[in-house]
């Protein structure tokens, strides 16, 4: 698992983060909807599952890889 997050560019997850992650922007981001709607205990439509996992991938691949940079050993 370690080996496919490290092939991942953080420039791709970043681009992914601000646009899948965050669609739609108006009126609220899905993915803070979602998050809403699960802390409420109201996320049992399984559309509304999809869509917590659709939008919230990349910000989890993107927190992969940056803790998998700040531990990994130094390259050289």
């Amino acid at each position: 698992m370690q080996n496919i997050i490290d092939k991942i560019p953080l420039s791709l997850l970043i681009v992914l983060c601000l646009t899948l992650g965050l669609a739609p922007f108006v009126p609220e981001p899905h993915l803070v909807e979602k998050l809403g709607l699960l802390v409420e205990g109201g996320l049992v439509k399984p559309v509304d599952i999809f869509d917590l996992l659709l939008h919230g991938t990349p910000w989890m691949l993107l927190v992969l890889k940056l803790i998998a940079m700040s531990t990994g050993k130094p390259k050289g």
